[in-house]
């Protein structure tokens, strides 16, 4: 049976409550307040004439507002809701002791481990999970959180290691000891669930796309409007800008999300190939061509064909693929019948197709045809402000696929990445981050650890790191040209005339250089 005695904090009160339980002989399991400081009793069942003579003597110890029975104390009723979380939990949870030992397991870490929960107290968690040194983690000065890949009865796992910190009385005020910790573990295959449910249920592929800076929110905003167009839609954008996750985002987002969403390079296949891949082949249509099958066209029915690198496209090729784009029929690869599918067409391209139509590489009428809606995904370097927020969602990702903490940017770093211009992009920065989180041996990722090549807008990369003053530089580009035109301008007049300087002056360059008609052959 358990008591609350509504009562006022008052000093002894607690006494003369417990001088009337050993008066009628109760003899306590516990006593316990709450925040409140309502005091709680917990003894055996009394017949109803024995509650009816105790209960009004508590009643008049002055202090005591009231008192009823209720069905638990707060420990009681704590330790309940706590088991019953722990209870429906799906995945393995310990808590354990300084020493490693199992303090409390719930039913999914008792399933996983094949044993029953009272005969895992007590035992060491190094017998069951394997991977992770939990002493060695005890015994270090600063515990802090981890994450680490374990193994479990042969299976593995991604667990969360988090400290248990207590006020200590005894220590410096507010100076909390360590007294154990948590255990949290999930397995690949829930992890795995778990990201095709979010992906599933998110209902906008446009949540994958990150984009604080004005112009992203404008081609974002822009993206959603014609996602829920059927019209064909050019994506134009440097590579590594995120051409085809805003392809697939403006798919998912479409009224054809459920229905495949298939995607082809141009560039990756040769002219042979690219017509059976996309609008597939008869029974036999060329050497070893076999059974018909079906292409790219059909197998997306319903759904979205994505074209990546549209402007590598054959001519042959564009001249059949824009009669499918004006009635939704193509014949495969020696066949006569035709075939009708709906599918909606999203292509995109680096290159810059009005000057490709200019210079006769490209179909005008396939362009124009192609062209109903169009986005210009603009590069890193035009969006600044987003290179820091994407550099630590990536940090924060390959951090936890690594099984550490969180790296932080130094400000060198950060200056260094806003500064360099990126031309790889979005997925230059990612690639980056990954090899710099993989190698990296502290926890601060410096200029150096992103190991980027030099590179300057409208010369490239540097192929070899620079050495050298600038006059030496020009020198050595001065030599080289000389070297190179003197054999078709032998003579100092001619060279000059050539390079629009005076004779004199090459003649200087010339025999500065100690280029002549003996050390030229």
């Amino acid at each position: 049976m358990r008591l609350e005695v509504i009562c006022e904090d008052r000093l002894g009160i607690a006494e003369e409550i417990l001088s009337i339980m050993v008066k009628h002989g109760m003899n306590l399991k516990g006593i316990e307040t709450d925040v409140n400081r309502n005091i709680f009793l917990n003894f055996r069942q009394l017949e109803f004439s024995e509650l009816q003579m105790l209960l009004p003597e508590i009643r008049r110890i002055k202090g005591v507002e009231d008192v009823r029975t209720v069905p638990f104390t707060p420990s009681e009723r704590n330790t309940h809701e706590l088991n019953t979380i722990l209870k429906t939990l799906p995945d393995p949870v310990f808590s354990l002791d300084t020493r490693g030992r199992i303090v409390m397991v719930n039913e999914a870490g008792a399933i996983a481990l094949r044993s029953q929960l009272d005969k895992l107290e007590g035992q060491s968690i190094n017998q069951f999970v394997h991977g992770f040194s939990f002493q060695r983690w005890f015994d270090d000065d600063d515990v802090d959180v981890r994450n680490s890949k374990v193994t479990m009865n042969q299976r593995t796992y991604l667990a969360d290691i988090l400290p248990i910190r207590v006020e200590n009385e005894e220590t410096t005020a507010g100076r909390q000891v360590l007294a154990g910790a948590v255990l949290l573990m999930k397995s690949t295959d829930r992890l795995g669930e778990q990201v095709h449910a979010y992906q599933k249920q998110s209902g906008d592929g446009f949540e994958r796309i990150y984009g604080q800076s004005q112009q992203m929110k404008q081609v974002l905003m822009q993206a959603r409007k014609m996602a829920q167009l059927d019209a064909p839609l050019l994506i134009q954008g440097e590579t590594g800008t995120g051409k085809e996750l805003l392809a697939r985002a403006c798919h998912e987002f479409s009224f054809r999300d459920g229905k495949p969403f298939v995607a082809l390079n141009c560039a990756s296949l040769p002219d042979s190939v690219a017509e059976s891949e996309l609008f597939g082949h008869g029974e036999n249509a060329f050497e070893g061509a076999g059974d018909a099958q079906r292409g790219v066209l059909e197998i997306a029915a319903g759904g979205t064909v994505f074209l990546d690198e549209i402007g590598e496209m054959s001519p042959s090729l564009q001249a059949k693929f824009l009669r499918f784009l004006q009635d939704g029929t193509f014949r495969r690869v020696g066949e006569e019948d035709e075939v009708k599918v709906d599918v909606r067409i999203i292509c995109a391209t680096q290159k810059d197709l009005p000057e490709m139509v200019q210079g006769g590489n490209f179909r005008e009428d396939l362009y124009y045809r192609l062209n109903v809606l169009c986005l210009v995904v603009p590069p890193l370097r035009e969006r600044k402000s987003d290179i820091l927020p994407l550099a630590e969602r990536f940090i924060e990702r390959f951090c936890a696929q690594n099984g550490r903490p969180s790296a932080m940017i130094s400000k060198s770093c950060r200056d260094y990445m806003m500064q360099y211009p990126w031309p790889g992009n979005v997925r230059q920065l990612e690639n980056a981050l990954y090899r710099a989180i993989s190698l990296l041996e502290g926890n601060e990722l410096t200029a150096e650890d992103l190991q980027l090549p030099s590179y300057a807008s409208g010369s490239g990369y540097y192929d070899q790191p620079f050495e050298g003053t600038l006059e030496e530089s020009v020198k050595r580009f001065e030599s080289n040209l000389l070297r190179r035109l003197y054999p078709s301008y032998p003579s100092t007049r001619q060279l000059a005339r050539k390079l629009g300087v005076s004779h004199t002056a090459i003649a200087n360059k010339l025999r500065e250089y100690g280029i002549n008609k003996k050390t030229i052959t």
